[in-house]
């Protein structure tokens, strides 16, 4: 099967529900959120700044930051490339902007540009040794780029900062699993079990440790949520690192669905939505690579079983002949 056809069967497995597996029985769609759009506050300030910039009269350093404003606003619109010219001007206007060296790293990380996405993230860390976005995005660069051991090492300082954070024992824990599976999940299962608030990150925790049932986890979201927003923003995390937990099972049908559902919600600014593409395109390769070597394996089968014609001998007057025919 083409690798491509596994991928879109993926997706039709879960359109009739994450109810494919056992404990999500009850639901017979996925549940979603109305995806966002923009709003006319958003659309009000874009224009505003358009008009600003213009002005002939306006100082580097406002510009710069009127460029940065205004490419956060086109990045939560899911405007990157538009973000990133913005972006880009900024620092060229005003190159010790630690902020601005973070969004282009992870810019750099979705688009599997590691080496610029390091560049970017070092920078930002030497402007603002506290940047805890860039640490935290520099360790998750490293491990995209399975680069897994320093990427550990920045995650456990970036953890140990803040033990009380989810998200940040949430990727030590991704992180840790290509460095010893079996401590990272011993470590995760204790951090999770000491847990000492209500925070949506220890829900996602228990999410990916199967502590909290699929079922139980998108009921909790559906019943304590009251705008589309924030139901939005949860649903997008939730699913991401569902499909993340489906994907080192090795379950990637679910997992592909999953990372589409994730996208689907239109939360551009979220790292979970910007890391689904890089997840798919994981996904796709792995398939791609095992596709592959299945036809190159059956290829070998069947030249090990194909029949070996006999080797003719030449009689003794063939021979002869082949020597007086040469002379």
């Amino acid at each position: 099967m083409n690798w491509i056809r596994v991928a879109l069967v993926g997706a039709v497995l879960v359109l009739s529900g994450c109810a494919s597996k056992g404990d999500t029985s009850g639901w017979g769609y996925p549940p979603m959120a109305v995806p966002l759009q923009p709003s006319i506050q958003q659309e009000i300030q874009l224009s505003r700044l358009d008009q600003l910039l213009q002005r002939p009269d306006v100082d580097d350093v406002t510009r710069a930051k009127m460029y940065y404003e205004r490419g956060l606003i086109k990045d939560s619109l899911g405007l990157r490339d538009l973000a990133r010219v913005d972006f880009t001007q900024s620092l060229t206007l005003k190159p010790d902007q630690s902020d601005v060296f973070n969004i282009l790293g992870v810019y750099y990380t979705q688009n599997t540009d590691f080496d610029g996405a390091y560049e970017a993230l070092d920078s930002a860390l030497e402007l603002d040794p506290n940047n805890q976005f860039a640490e935290r995005n520099l360790a998750i660069a490293l491990y995209y780029g399975e680069r897994y051991d320093q990427a550990y090492e920045i995650a456990q300082k970036h953890y140990n900062d803040a033990p009380r954070d989810p998200y940040r024992a949430i990727w030590l824990y991704w992180i840790g699993l290509e460095v010893d599976a079996k401590v990272a999940t011993e470590t995760f299962q204790k951090q999770y079990q000491q847990r000492t608030d209500e925070d949506f990150g220890w829900d996602l925790a228990g999410l990916i440790l199967k502590e909290t049932s699929e079922d139980e986890f998108l009921k909790k979201i559906l019943t304590t949520t009251r705008n589309n927003v924030a139901l939005a923003e949860k649903l997008t995390e939730g699913y991401f690192y569902l499909a993340k937990r489906y994907q080192y099972e090795g379950d990637y049908p679910n997992a592909i669905a999953l990372y589409k559902l994730s996208m689907s919600n239109n939360v551009y600014e979220y790292v979970e939505h910007r890391y689904s593409f890089v997840e798919l395109g994981n996904i796709y390769k792995a398939l791609r690579d095992l596709q592959e070597q299945k036809i190159k394996e059956q290829q070998a089968q069947e030249a090990k079983e194909a029949p070996v014609a006999p080797q003719e001998k030449s009689t003794e007057k063939e021979m002869l002949k082949e020597e007086a025919t040469a002379k």
